[in-house]
């Protein structure tokens, strides 16, 4: 709700300064004899009644010059923003703070406001009776400079643009309108969304940095399927993420409900639900997914795999025409995660992340054939070895992902227990990961690779690996506890690798 009448206190605004901000502003307006502005996002997350993440000061020129002074007087990091715009970061004891000059050759504050993006970023407050009179001025007011109606569309939630002209000056700004609207669950006004759809090929010349950025604070938000459905409708998704439109309209077999992309759309759906829930969908493993949760990046890691996990569909499509033209989108999996690392290469992903994503995709239907596997008899001890393996540290990840990809399908075509299920699987594979996994990696190996050149004399190479792991593997199921054993194993692998690569030679 906002906060007061076209005004901030000098109270509220006191609280996002730090004094030793206020002293240094206070002196170089009296050196230099200008006015000094806090301005957008700032003013707008203190009538929103949050606590803004960075301080954003506006003064008619030289930005650089009093970012400098201030990062030189307190030891603060100085950081240039942008290469043609008089812009810079002074970051200080963990505050953030961005000096910008009045931008576009505008002569007044207003007018520099309204060069802004949209009209809920194009507010600001002078400081100049703050810095004048000092912290005691706490309870007066500070008129808000609203040029464009910002005031009205925070009081209505409503996103919208300053001109016709912003997207022009930055078309970033068009990500920026989902980003918002995402983030702060605002409404895109209509002839602002208009214009993103006849504007969206704009985005192209936007380095992919800055559009990265920008989806994952969309990807963040917990809205970021209802952001993305509307990106796609402005045309802009296409421009960003080409690869989500060719599953637009690709119909899927009766277990799903909805075509490729809002299956993807769907299953980012239930996996912002199965995040902000305290069960996860899984209220016995609660705990343990919690724990995966706390990781490194898993937010954006699990969101990203939710909307590209079929990007893999629309290129292994198939029709199979002897089996009643059956829908069919055999190896997806693996498409899914050659294409996605594509796009994280595109995109400036870190590697880190494209990997991570990319490994949930090219496993995602693996609890699923488990569970064909299980409602036939059982699942063997060595196949969940073998998916925790696969999965490392992302196994929960991976449950989470098979989850909303359930909870995506055809509730009466989808078998009626899979919930439950996929609970009860991923509760077997992690016992067998306490009880069989864990011990064995935590201990010493039985083999190394120097037993096998020093008890068996074998040359090393690349068949070290596959005996090792296949020993390892024997292990973990107790099918070995010794030594002993452990070189028999190795040694009969080993002859019957010999023996196969003599019969291929002859």
């Amino acid at each position: 709700m906002v906060q007061g009448q076209g005004a901030l206190t000098g109270k509220q605004v006191a609280r996002v300064l730090p004094c030793w901000l206020c002293e240094k502003l206070a002196a170089l307006q009296e050196q230099h004899g200008q006015s000094v502005y806090l301005a957008g996002g700032t003013v707008r997350d203190l009538l929103l009644g949050y606590v803004p993440g960075d301080i954003d000061i506006t003064v008619p020129d030289g930005a650089h010059l009093w970012a400098g002074e201030v990062a030189k007087q307190t030891g603060g990091a100085f950081v240039p923003l942008g290469r043609e715009e008089d812009a810079a970061r002074v970051v200080f004891h963990g505050v953030s703070v961005d000096f910008s000059a009045f931008r576009e050759g505008a002569a007044t504050f207003a007018e520099e406001l309204n060069k802004r993006d949209l009209t809920i970023n194009s507010l600001g407050v002078c400081l100049d009776p703050l810095l004048e009179q000092g912290r005691e001025i706490k309870n007066c007011l500070l008129p808000i400079v609203d040029p464009s109606g910002g005031l009205s569309d925070i009081a209505a939630r409503k996103i919208r643009v300053t001109s016709e002209q912003a997207f022009e000056r930055d078309p970033l700004r068009m990500v920026r309108v989902f980003r918002f609207a995402a983030v702060l669950g605002f409404d895109i006004e209509s002839s602002t969304g208009d214009l993103v759809r006849r504007q969206a090929s704009l985005v192209d010349h936007v380095a992919p940095e800055r559009i990265c950025h920008e989806l994952d604070l969309i990807m963040g938000s917990g809205r970021a399927a209802a952001a993305l459905k509307e990106m796609a409708e402005s045309r802009l998704l296409w421009e960003i993420l080409p690869e989500l439109r060719q599953g637009l309209g690709m119909q899927q077999p009766a277990s799903h409900h909805l075509d490729v992309f809002f299956h993807n759309i769907e299953t980012l759906a239930q996996m912002e639900l199965l995040l902000r829930s305290t069960a996860h969908g899984y209220p016995e493993r609660k705990d343990s997914i919690a724990e995966y949760l706390a990781g490194e990046d898993c937010t954006a890691i699990l969101t990203w795999a939710a909307l590209l996990h079929d990007v893999g569909k629309p290129v292994t499509h198939v029709i199979d025409q002897s089996r009643d033209d059956r829908i069919t989108f055999y190896n997806h999996d693996n498409e899914g995660a050659r294409i996605v690392r594509a796009i994280g290469k595109r995109q400036r992903w870190s590697n880190y992340v494209v990997e991570k994503v990319a490994n949930l995709i090219s496993h995602h239907m693996r609890p699923f054939h488990l569970l064909n596997v299980a409602r036939k008899g059982s699942v063997s001890t060595k196949a969940c070895i073998r998916l925790i393996k696969s999965m490392g540290t992302d196994l929960a990840g991976l449950f989470l992902l098979a989850m909303a990809d359930a909870r995506a399908g055809q509730r009466g075509m989808r078998p009626l227990n899979i919930e439950m299920e996929l609970g009860q699987l991923f509760a077997q594979v992690e016992l067998v990961q306490v009880e069989n996994v864990a011990p064995v990696l935590a201990g010493t190996p039985l083999l190394t690779g120097n037993d096998l050149i020093g008890e068996l004399a074998l040359v090393p190479g690349p068949h070290f690996k596959v005996i090792l792991e296949a020993v390892l593997e024997a292990q973990m199921e107790q099918l070995i506890t010794t030594r002993d054993e452990a070189l028999a194993m190795a040694r009969s692998i080993a002859e019957d690798m010999q023996e196969k690569s003599g019969a291929r030679q002859r």
